[in-house]
């Protein structure tokens, strides 16, 4: 099973991505990890470790491993979480990286009030491209599931089977790569539910 996480800033980014992608596609990526940056500011992973780093590994996840090139589902990886954890609205994403951009992060954006549920439930109605975003950014938490403590490992290892796996057969890599995941974290969980 790959683990992404060598891109913890956009320098070390930036190689990668400039080999892998065409140019206008870099330059609109390099602005939104600065947005995205500007944007959750201080926030902290639960990690403590700085929150653009978790963006940089769902990036690294879909170019490096899934291979995704479309400018649009990039861009709305790196800022998948910026409606649902900062003030940003919809409309300024629209006008500093298009409406296309917008819509698919508003598609992996919980909506306030929402049971965790059913917004995950309610992904199984969301465009290919969108799920793609999904996929990445839960490919980047779940990799190192370990840090986290056991009743979370628990409950999110429970969540991603339940409505993040079935959502990965819309791609061959992401159907590999949760498929040795849960292969791996199967027997962890079975342990951990024992105590």
């Amino acid at each position: 099973m790959e683990i992404f996480t060598s891109w913890s800033s956009w320098a070390q980014a930036e190689g990668p991505v400039s080999k892998a992608l065409p140019p206008g596609t870099t330059e609109s990526l390099r602005d939104a990890v600065a947005f995205a940056r500007a944007q959750h500011g201080v926030q902290q992973r639960p990690t403590g470790r700085p929150y653009v780093e978790h963006l940089l590994e769902a990036l690294e996840v879909a170019v490096v491993g899934a291979e995704l090139a479309d400018r649009d589902v990039l861009v709305a990886i790196v800022l998948h979480d910026v409606l649902e954890d900062t003030p940003c609205t919809e409309a300024e994403i629209a006008r500093r990286f298009g409406a296309g951009v917008a819509e698919l992060v508003r598609w992996v954006t919980r909506p306030r009030g929402v049971a965790k549920v059913d917004y995950l439930s309610s992904l199984v109605q969301a465009p290919l491209h969108a799920v793609f975003v999904k996929l990445a950014d839960r490919v980047s938490n779940v990799q190192e599931l370990q840090r986290m403590p056991w009743r979370f490992q628990r409950r999110y290892y429970l969540e991603t089977v339940a409505y993040i796996m079935p959502l990965a057969g819309a791609h061959p890599w992401f159907a590999r790569w949760f498929g040795e995941w849960r292969t791996r974290w199967h027997p962890r969980v079975e342990r951990l539910s024992a105590y």
